[in-house]
């Protein structure tokens, strides 16, 4: 039987830091596929597959069209069952992708949003199948709390 394939989506930093903190303990479980912002992420996961996506934020949120578009036509090539996301901006779009096209969605927000989730992590958590906090006194609503992972 074949593995599931999730795709791990984040921006460079911290972002990419916590996904993979998360990721590596699932590659003996299932296929990944990682997707960031830089290059350089690419020599962070070895063999496994790597994409390229475009950074962009709330002050230049016009990339994120083209962005959506590159976005359906990677996961129409990879077909994942799951995207999961630390964020931001990036992975808000290819989860919302994801959702369009059927995939499991699951946000994670960073660890550094101690006070409140952050503005993609409230968005995501509208539409995702599943949001994570990693501060127990922000999980409410839609946020569940598992733990963090830095703990």
């Amino acid at each position: 039987m074949a593995k599931k394939r999730i795709l791990c989506v984040a921006s460079i930093g911290g972002h990419w830091i916590q996904l993979l903190r998360i990721s590596k303990p699932l590659e003996q479980y299932y296929d990944i596929a990682y997707m960031s912002t830089r290059e350089k992420c690419a020599t962070m996961v070895g063999e496994r597959p790597f994409y390229l996506m475009r950074d962009f934020s709330r002050w230049d949120a016009w990339k994120l069209i083209p962005e959506f578009f590159h976005q359906w036509r990677v996961q129409r090539q990879i077909k994942p069952q799951a995207v999961i996301s630390t964020g931001a901006a990036p992975g808000l779009i290819c989860l919302l992708v994801a959702k369009l096209r059927g995939s499991m969605t699951i946000w994670i927000d960073s660890e550094a949003n101690v006070e409140q989730p952050s503005a993609s992590g409230k968005i995501a958590s509208r539409f995702a199948d599943y949001a994570y906090t990693q501060w127990q006194d922000l999980a409410h609503g839609k946020f569940r709390y598992a733990g963090n992972i830095f703990g």
